[in-house]
């Protein structure tokens, strides 16, 4: 008797790292498009030992929060802004001191620059990579949280 055995499916870290190293932020990305591009670079930096991959994983972010930051200052499209109206107003998951979006975006690249610098001790980098995670993830939320009332 021959037995058939279902494919597997495993996600190898491989085929997760592999795009974000080899596919370039759009241009054209919205905010919330990059805002989950970041999401995705800092999640396998915080998780990887890999320099090589890293810098470029850094490079990638940093870039993504340099079109990120322009981006604040634009005028949101239609379908964005859809996507944040509320009914009513809920709490923000960032203090009311960081109430601006670029203060967040300014933060998260300084940090990027100080990692990708090369100049800190590998507990430091690390650390700060950490906080460059759960910087950019809240900012990420932060991002996408209704703040438009519905008529």
């Amino acid at each position: 008797m021959t037995t058939i055995s279902s494919p597997k499916y495993v996600l190898s870290e491989e085929s997760l790292v592999h795009p974000l190293l080899t596919q370039p932020v759009s241009q054209s990305a919205d905010i919330f498009e990059l805002a989950n591009a970041c999401t995705a670079y800092v999640s396998v930096l915080v998780e990887s030992d890999h320099d090589e991959n890293n810098a470029t994983l850094y490079k990638r972010l940093f870039v993504a929060l340099k079109l990120l930051r322009e981006r604040c200052d634009d005028d949101l499209p239609p379908y964005l802004v859809e996507q944040l109206i509320a009914g009513e107003k809920s709490g923000s998951c960032v203090p009311d001191c960081w109430l601006e979006t670029t203060t967040q975006v300014d933060y998260a690249l300084a940090l990027t620059q100080a990692v990708m610098g090369g100049t800190l001790q590998p507990s430091v980098a690390k650390q700060l990579t950490r906080l460059l995670h759960d910087m950019v993830w809240m900012l990420a939320e932060y991002v996408k949280e209704p703040y438009f009332t519905a008529h």
